[in-house]
């Protein structure tokens, strides 16, 4: 695993975050295969590698090289490499009963959390593909409260929406909303998968009321802080888009659904409005700071744009970690 070195946050927390740098995608490779739909991201800092999962009908992955070397300067824009099409165990590319919607990179590994649908031949799933080929290694079974049943499970469209590693082989889900067998202040739903180990239960978190199109849209774990950074995004029509940045406690199993800590309205910080569903820790800037990065979904709507943004924590000089 290329682990990253720890995030600091803010300091004092109500310093927020800076938005250092901006990026749109094209929208076509060179050879005119076209790009979009990103909703996950994890980067490999030894080879300043930051791979985007696509959600198109056909699952794909894009390495994108040179992260590191655009924010030190150079202007050579980032890289893509070739497209890792996502495949079953026959070789045959994952169609439309796939939907990728988290991604975790340990090594030549991947895992991949798939939202489907709200169906027997679209049930939700989280598999682990080989990077070099894309074909599918394993596939684990989702918990009995995700499965869709007559007025339970995850709504459609709504997860598991999030992936995030705890560490080699010990990963965290987490459903986009409510589930459908939930009250209102229940929360969004956790699930923890440790190697080798059932995926079960790992609390709730609640980031505040849900409209049809809001949701939390990625975790990232900070298991030295036993915290959780949310990005929650939001639409309300014709073209109000909002995007949160919230921190959590690791929440308890057995306890109620935890509140942030604290929320960074990041539109305020300079981030453009759109679909913002990703999320990692990226290069190291060269006076040492540590990044965010986060990637946009533009829904191959040509309205909207495929965006990297990185942010870095303010930080008082008189702060420490």
């Amino acid at each position: 695993m290329d682990a990253a070195p720890p995030l600091p946050l803010p300091c004092p927390l109500q310093a927020g975050w800076e938005l250092v740098r901006t990026i749109e995608l094209p929208r076509t490779l060179a050879d005119g295969r076209p790009l979009g739909g990103f909703s996950a991201a994890a980067y490999q800092r030894k080879q300043d590698r930051l791979w985007l999962l696509s959600d198109a009908p056909i699952g794909y992955l894009v390495p994108w090289g040179g992260l590191a070397q655009v924010l030190q300067g150079h202007r050579d824009p980032l890289r893509p490499g070739r497209r890792v099409l996502l495949k079953g165990g026959d070789g045959q590319p994952l169609t439309e009963d796939f939907d990728g919607e988290g991604l975790v990179v340990q090594g030549r590994q991947a895992w991949i959390a798939s939202e489907g649908r709200r169906s027997l031949e679209r049930p939700p799933r989280l598999i682990q593909i080989d990077l070099g080929s894309g074909r599918l290694q394993q596939e684990l079974p989702m918990p009995k409260a995700w499965r869709p049943t007559t007025g339970q499970g995850l709504g459609s469209n709504k997860g598991p929406e999030s992936l995030t590693a705890l560490g080699p082989g010990d990963l965290l889900l987490a459903a986009e909303a409510p589930l459908l067998q939930h009250q209102p202040g229940d929360g969004i739903s956790l699930m923890r998968r440790r190697s080798g180990d059932a995926i079960r239960s790992a609390g709730a978190l609640d980031s505040g009321a849900y409209g049809r199109h809001d949701g939390l849209t990625e975790l990232l774990a900070l298991p030295l802080r036993q915290q959780l950074l949310g990005l929650r995004r939001g639409f309300e029509m014709p073209d109000q888009w909002s995007a949160w940045l919230q921190l959590f406690a690791f929440p308890d199993p057995q306890g109620p659904p935890l509140k942030p800590i604290i929320g960074w309205n990041l539109l305020e910080a300079g981030l453009p409005p759109d679909n913002w569903e990703s999320m990692a820790v990226g290069p190291t800037l060269s006076d040492g700071r540590q990044t965010l990065v986060l990637a946009s979904d533009d829904n191959f709507n040509p309205l909207q744009s495929s965006w990297i943004a990185v942010l870095t924590p303010r930080r008082n000089a008189a702060c420490t970690d």
